[in-house]
């Protein structure tokens, strides 16, 4: 198109024909400080070369993917004078892709085979809301895909089982806690970066100099991510993994490596006891003050006394008192009596019945030990059993 001389005037129609915007946008412009005010003569607004150029100019950094709110400081540091060339080079490095991947087309076909074989139009739908797919104008069998690695994560989960909805349910989730922590890493560099060059219009070599800090930064901000992500997901995954597999493995029958007395000492230990020279002692002592089952209730186990001292021995009659299954010959372990709640005692034993009752609760507690000493190794710690 042929340049206009700067001196000609237009009407607002004219100005909106030859720069291919419409006269509600060039008022918009107007309103939002875009454009300058046209010159007013009697009942009559005169536009000039200069709005015409700034029109153009507007036209090619919207073409160029800039908001019009950058635009407008872009401008803004142009009528102040300085060289836009810096400015729009910071721009363009803050626009540039945040990422070496590159976008590529799928067909639906191929869409459809990668997700078990049936198109799913409602799936579809959302994965273009998402972003994950985008429509290509004029085409209607090809998608193009911003993000190949993210697609493919899809399908890989997709193949593992998980439905669709779910996937896309957990991609919003995500994406909002990425989004947190991409504004976190936004203003951490602002603030210790980038405030010097914010706080007056920059100047060229300003600008050329921010443009550079942020190509440095730019791979900061996922290389911290991936290296905490890495940690934390080998971390949980070992506690989950372990956890899960200790209950789905069958109880553990005593051994003479371990014997059931350690562990249910865990239980013991939060009823104040006294040390005995021999188990003699402590029998005596328990049978004296054991009561009788009347005494106790029926289907109750007696508890300790108010005053501190050895647990009772409760009698092998009452149905809910646990006694340790023999000691295995040369292991030293003396068998101890624990009191446990009437209604545990019952319900293990109409598990696994009365001869096996024992045995169960010795494995169970064992096993709590056992995970509880995987999750203090998982977790960094000393691989000491925690106490609560």
């Amino acid at each position: 198109m042929t340049e206009q001389p700067p001196t000609a005037e237009y009407r607002i129609e004219d100005l909106a024909h030859l720069s291919g915007a419409t006269v509600r946008t060039i008022r918009a412009y107007q309103d939002r400080g875009l454009l300058p005010r046209p010159e007013r003569r009697g009942r009559a607004n005169v536009y000039r070369g200069a709005h015409l150029a700034r029109l153009r100019q507007i036209a090619g950094l919207l073409d160029r993917g800039y908001t019009l709110a950058s635009i407008k400081e872009l401008l803004e540091a142009w009528d102040a004078g300085l060289d836009l060339g810096g400015v729009l080079g910071l721009v363009a490095e803050i626009d540039g892709p945040w990422s070496d991947e590159e976008a590529s087309r799928i067909s639906r076909p191929d869409l459809a085979a990668a997700f078990g074989g049936t198109s799913d139009e409602e799936a579809i739908a959302e994965a273009v809301e998402l972003g994950v797919l985008e429509r290509i104008p004029g085409e209607d069998d090809e998608f193009l895909v911003p993000s190949p690695q993210e697609l493919a994560v899809a399908v890989e989960l997709h193949s593992a089982g998980v439905p669709l909805p779910a996937i896309s349910g957990h991609l919003r989730e995500v994406r909002g806690q990425v989004e947190h922590i991409a504004a976190r890493f936004l203003d951490f560099t602002t603030e210790h970066v980038f405030q010097p060059f914010l706080d007056h219009p920059p100047t060229e070599a300003e600008a050329a100099e921010a443009a550079a800090l942020v190509r440095r930064l730019r791979p900061l901000a996922q290389q911290t991510v991936d290296a905490e992500l890495a940690r934390a997901m080998r971390t949980l995954a070992t506690r989950y993994l372990r956890h899960h597999l200790s209950e789905a493995l069958p109880a553990e029958t005593p051994s003479a490596e371990a014997p059931p007395t350690e562990a249910l000492r865990s239980v013991e230990a939060q009823s104040p006891r006294r040390p005995t020279g021999d188990n003699t002692e402590r029998e005596q002592a328990g049978s004296a003050g054991a009561g009788t089952p009347a005494e106790a209730g029926a289907g109750s186990v007696p508890g300790p006394r108010a005053a501190p001292g050895p647990l009772p021995v409760v009698p092998p009659a009452v149905p809910d008192a646990i006694a340790d299954p023999p000691a295995t010959p040369g292991s030293g372990a003396v068998p101890e009596t624990v009191v446990l709640p009437a209604e545990a005692v019952q319900a293990v034993r109409a598990l696994v019945g009365a001869e096996n009752t024992a045995a169960f609760i010795a494995a169970a507690a064992r096993r709590e030990v056992q995970a509880r000493t995987m999750d203090a190794l998982a977790s960094g710690g000393s691989g000491t059993t925690p106490s609560d």
